[in-house]
């Protein structure tokens, strides 16, 4: 059952429900309906939603338990976390995937509401925040997020993307209440507020900001890698469900880990795959989570991702969404200790994969890796026309970007991308005699 839903504003959050419909399991006999809250184009959550949708391995999972049940999964897609925990509060969906924002308000809503819920695993993440970025129109005279002072920005209230734009402003000197005019608007509405001219910039989640810069409705102003606060997304579960259906969360847990080991081992597929579920280009896809990608997918809940979100619950208080939130107990890993067992302590260790440059030829089953965005370039430059999509990894922050679509610098004989012109600049004034150059200038100079 497909459901678009209107981003929530911070009085639907903490307004209480007028309904509590009964469990997402009801069934008659011995069949059991668990119901999966997912995003199916916040792609960060694929292994938990999109993919593992169309992989199949959680009905699998659920088949070989052979418990006497018969099984049958409720896939249940939405455009953001915030009506997720609306249902699952409601007793409607058992397992959901969110933001870490959102994870966060779907702890405290289920604490306020007497139906609390636990973070059981993670599916993307990015140590440094490059997940979510602020882009402004193609043809915007604005430059840095300093220029954002008295303009007015799109953004989803209570998101992820909404906490990197509070905390970049801060930085910038610039008060988020008063000095911006934010409009709180679902992803999409926020892209065609930008198309229309009607708002300034857009600050959103994956995989809003690659998507209109690949599509040339936008480009990056602010890289939330900048910020250099992990940022992830991660499944939540209601505590009811957990403790009466642990063997079927233990299923999913499995399942998810199936769907982050075939993305990892078969990146390409695995984007073809999403973009034929969701409609979006797999070029944009890739950018995400691809072998380099922005995104990291790993089920296991490190200690690093738990601490951000420690720090996240300060920004959601100041704007007045939620009050303390006890991250400790919200977060529960037995379950997918569990599932995973001795692989858990491998994945719990496991780091990001290293920046590289990669080029996705036309009709390519796999991509190409470059040891530096120069060699990228050479190659570009010699199969012009045999290109389906080119990245690099901005030179300062790492996240991987379009190679059309970044900031190239020369310096000297080198060739750098940065994913926004004020990162770009920042490098120029430290390093004397770098200017900034075109694409096709870049190209000219690769060989």
């Amino acid at each position: 059952m497909k459901r678009t839903a209107v981003a929530l504003s911070a009085a639907t959050l903490i307004l209480p429900l007028s309904a509590c419909g009964g469990s997402a399991e009801a069934g008659s006999g011995s069949t059991v309906t668990v119901t999966v809250g997912y995003q199916s184009k916040t792609i960060n959550t694929v292994t938990a939603g999109t993919l593992l949708r169309s992989l199949g391995y959680f009905e699998k999972q659920l088949n070989s338990l052979h418990d006497g049940h018969t099984y049958k999964v409720d896939w249940q897609d939405y455009a953001t976390g915030a009506p997720i925990t609306a249902q699952m509060t409601a007793g409607k969906i058992d397992i959901g995937s969110m933001g870490d924002f959102p994870l966060l308000l779907n702890a405290a809503r289920g604490k306020q509401l007497g139906s609390p819920t636990h973070l059981v695993s993670v599916t993307g993440y990015n140590l440094r925040g490059g997940l979510n970025t602020v882009v402004t129109a193609p043809d915007s005279k604005l430059s840095a997020l300093h220029d954002l002072k008295g303009r007015k920005v799109s953004t989803s209230v209570g998101s992820a993307a909404d906490g990197t734009l509070v905390r970049a402003l801060q930085r910038a000197g610039i008060d988020p209440d008063t000095g911006i005019s934010k409009l709180n608007q679902q992803p999409a509405v926020g892209a065609s507020a930008l198309s229309a001219g009607s708002v300034d910039a857009l600050s959103q989640f994956v995989a809003w900001p690659g998507l209109l810069a690949y599509q040339g409705k936008a480009k990056a102003l602010y890289d939330g890698a900048q910020l250099n606060l992990p940022t992830f997304h991660g499944v939540t579960a209601r505590e009811d469900f957990t403790q009466k259906r642990p063997a079927v969360l233990e299923a999913f847990l499995k399942a998810q880990a199936q769907a982050t080991d075939y993305l990892n081992d078969h990146p390409v597929a695995a984007a073809e795959e999403v973009a034929k579920a969701t409609g979006l280009p797999a070029e944009v896809v890739y950018l995400y989570n691809g072998a380099h990608g922005i995104a990291t997918f790993d089920p296991a809940v490190k200690p690093r991702l738990v601490s951000a979100l420690k720090q996240d619950v300060s920004v959601l208080k100041a704007a007045e969404l939620t009050g303390d939130i006890d991250v400790d107990s919200f977060v529960d890993d037995q379950y997918v200790k569990k599932a995973l067992g001795a692989a858990y302590a491998q994945r719990l260790a496991a780091a990001p994969a290293p920046a590289a440059s990669e080029v996705w030829a036309k009709g390519g089953e796999k991509t190409v890796s470059f040891t530096s965005p120069k060699k990228l370039l050479a190659h570009v430059a010699r199969h012009r026309n045999g290109i389906r999509a080119a990245y690099v990894p901005d030179a300062t922050t790492g996240t991987l970007w379009f190679a059309d679509k970044a900031v190239w610098v020369a310096d000297g004989d080198r060739l750098l991308p940065f994913v926004a012109p004020a990162t770009a600049q920042a490098y120029i004034a430290a390093h004397g005699g770098a200017r900034t150059v075109s694409y096709n200038d870049a190209l000219g100079r690769s060989s």
